[in-house]
């Protein structure tokens, strides 16, 4: 989730260039919520997500800290294309209706990485403090005599989560996964492939 209540594109709706003033004109707002951009970011990093593996991903994100829910999360959606930074498509399922996928704009993507890489220093010191007033208030909520043991257990905890980071990143730029029908690239829990509709479960399964 990110800092603050929302974020505001109106420092960068003035770029330039010919073609960045064409980029925004599909845009039809300049203010997103964190939700909201949690939610792109989330599309961006999965290149292509229906709206059933959005929720899954999310639900991942948060981490138990807040349930996504479709009555909240398929409005979003609906909202986001409505101003010009999603568009989807329909994609054929091997079982039920025809689902939607969703997948950044053009001028969608153009704004989030802009975003993200003038505010990326601000949000790592963000989640550096959140984890320290965390590990304070958490450290004091034990008696004084375990104290020194929290400590111990807070601090291996941490470094434990940065390595996992730290290993993580370089893989996350490898869309390793692929559908065996179609060969489309896919985000890891997606449940159907987005190019074909193949039941990627099913396609699990089988392997094992």
């Amino acid at each position: 989730m990110w800092l603050g209540k929302f974020l505001d594109f109106e420092d960068i709706k003035d770029l330039g260039s010919k073609i960045q003033k064409e980029l925004f004109q599909g845009i039809k707002k300049y203010k997103l919520t964190p939700l909201e951009f949690t939610i792109l970011e989330t599309v961006f990093n999965c290149r292509e997500l229906a709206g059933y593996d959005l929720i899954l991903n999310l639900n991942k994100h948060f981490a138990g800290t807040w349930e996504a829910q479709s009555g909240t999360v398929y409005p979003i959606l609906s909202k986001l294309k409505r101003d010009g930074f999603l568009y989807s498509r329909p994609v054929k399922s091997p079982i039920g209706p025809i689902r939607k996928v969703y997948s950044l704009t053009e001028a969608g993507e153009h704004i989030l990485k802009t975003k993200v890489n003038k505010n990326f220093e601000d949000q790592l010191n963000f989640v550096r403090n959140v984890l320290i007033e965390l590990s304070s208030i958490y450290i004091q909520s034990h008696p004084k005599e375990e104290k020194e043991e929290i400590i111990i257990e807070v601090q291996n905890s941490i470094k434990k989560i940065l390595e996992t980071v730290v290993e993580t990143i370089p893989s996350t730029l490898k869309y390793k996964r692929k559908c065996e029908k179609c060969g489309s690239e896919i985000e890891r829990i997606a449940l159907y492939c987005s190019g074909c509709g193949a039941n990627m479960l099913k396609e699990t399964e089988k392997k094992e």
